[in-house]
């Protein structure tokens, strides 16, 4: 590869802050909540012009609830809910067979509430920056480099939390990274749109009449019947049928619909691009424009063989096309697909979950989901990165492999995880200490204050 010679330069100190958390998405928000909870100067930086991340995305919130009914994510990610709620903008959480519980929220009103929350407690907020590299003393992460219209900046901080997704800051630092499956395969990322103008009441009814025409995946038909909100996975025989009679390059072999909060409203969310690396901008590129093709197909399919799309219409396609998997660290323990079936404890808990293993094949347009009997711990050590000592990183790039990320990697889950990072970040520097050598029982504690499950 051609190669240049950049020149030494002076990088001018944009601001110093006693935790930067760096990426907006779910995760990220509630990280900065948390540490500023406690008191400390926060500040967030996002390379897009809005906050939440994939909670803009039309996307439902999976796992509130566990297997047995009972509410296993608590503490900040349900007040952030309740916000929500507060103005219309979410629903109640509602046990599912298939996702163990879904939360519909309103994508339009996520920044409202996620803006009302940094301004209130004073979060030092920056968008448009990219996040570029690391400035390191020893093991010490001393700040970042960021890059923006404004040049080339610098951000010193105490204690940095990773909320990136990619494990950005984590792999500049030297974080041990891995990517994928033992073959380095990810699973496939998809660019949902939103479609109006469905007729969801006959959607609902034709579902439920006809179960031997519309064969949902492991959810009884006559769960549709009722009027609320629900994700609809099913339809291969319509998939495959599109797929011969029409000529349809439909990318999946599953319909996957979402309804909205909106009574004749559907998030679709059907594309998928294999091969895709996030961590690759040009894969990344290649792979939108392809899913936008995907999905023309797709609309196609939905106005022909599903019912109550017949008059729909495609009122917006999502600003970004989600991603499900890049890097994710190795950390001082590495959750396992085994932790997660056996319902594991561990004593350095900072979260409970009970989303299943949600695997959409890296190759081929298929998924498998597996269930735990009720739900299990994320331990704190798989926040905790190897090789540095004030780094913490959370969501679905946290310490994990490839199986288990497939259930770790919901919006809640994240957002709990984010919950833990900032609360252990502002005890780090409360008191002078690397984040492998947080007080557990104290960060335990002060999560129980907040409402935190923890399962005793």
């Amino acid at each position: 590869m051609k190669t240049i010679h950049e020149e030494a330069r002076e990088i001018p100190v944009r601001t110093e802050t006693d935790i930067l958390i760096v990426g907006g998405g779910p995760t990220g928000i509630i990280a900065a909540w948390a540490a500023a909870n406690q008191g400390k100067k926060v500040m967030l930086i996002e390379s897009r012009g809005f906050l939440g991340g994939n909670l803009v995305l039309g996307l439902p919130l999976n796992g509130f609830l566990g297997r047995k009914g009972n509410q296993v994510i608590k503490g900040l990610p349900q007040k952030f809910v309740d916000r929500l709620k507060a103005l219309g903008g979410a629903t109640d959480h509602r046990p599912c067979p298939l996702h163990v519980s879904l939360t519909m929220i309103d994508p339009e009103l996520v920044g409202r509430v996620s803006w009302d929350i940094m301004d209130e407690n004073n979060i030092d907020v920056l968008m448009y920056v990219f996040f570029s590299d690391v400035i390191m003393e020893g093991d010490k992460v001393k700040g970042v480099i960021i890059d923006s219209k404004a040049g080339r900046e610098a951000i010193l901080a105490k204690e940095i939390i990773d909320c990136t997704g990619d494990a950005d800051v984590a792999f500049r630092a030297g974080v041990p990274c891995e990517k994928g499956d033992k073959g380095g395969h990810m699973q496939p990322p998809s660019l949902m749109f939103d479609m109006r103008g469905v007729d969801m009441a006959k959607f609902r009814q034709e579902i439920a009449d006809h179960p031997e025409k519309y064969e949902s995946d492991t959810i009884p038909n006559e769960f549709f019947r009722e009027d609320r909100n629900f994700v609809f996975v099913g339809m291969r025989d319509q998939i495959k049928e599109a797929r011969e009679k029409d000529g349809l390059d439909l990318p999946v072999d599953r319909t996957i619909i979402v309804t909205g909060m909106k009574k004749d409203e559907a998030w679709i969310n059907m594309s998928r691009v294999n091969g895709l690396d996030a961590t690759d901008p040009v894969s990344y590129t290649k792979g939108e424009e392809l899913a936008m093709k995907q999905n023309e197909d797709v609309v196609k399919y939905l106005k022909k063989y599903v019912p109550g799309f017949e008059n729909a219409w495609v009122d917006k396609s999502t600003p970004f096309t989600g991603i499900r998997e890049t890097r994710r660290i190795v950390g001082e323990y590495m959750m396992t697909a085994d932790d997660i079936l056996k319902c594991r404890k561990f004593d350095d808990a900072i979260a409970v979950a009970a989303y299943p293993i949600d695997l959409h094949h890296p190759i081929g347009g298929d998924c498998t989901l597996e269930w735990c009997s009720d739900c299990y711990d994320i331990p704190y050590r798989s926040l905790v990165p190897q090789k540095v000592t004030n780094l913490l990183v959370a969501g679905r790039c946290a310490s994990m492999t490839h199986e288990a990320m497939a259930s770790t990697r919901v919006m809640p889950i994240c957002m709990a995880m984010g919950e833990a990072a900032g609360k252990a970040a502002a005890i780090a520097a409360n008191d002078g200490v690397a984040v492998q050598k947080v007080d557990i029982a104290k960060l335990q504690s002060m999560l129980r204050e907040e409402g935190v499950y923890f399962r005793d």
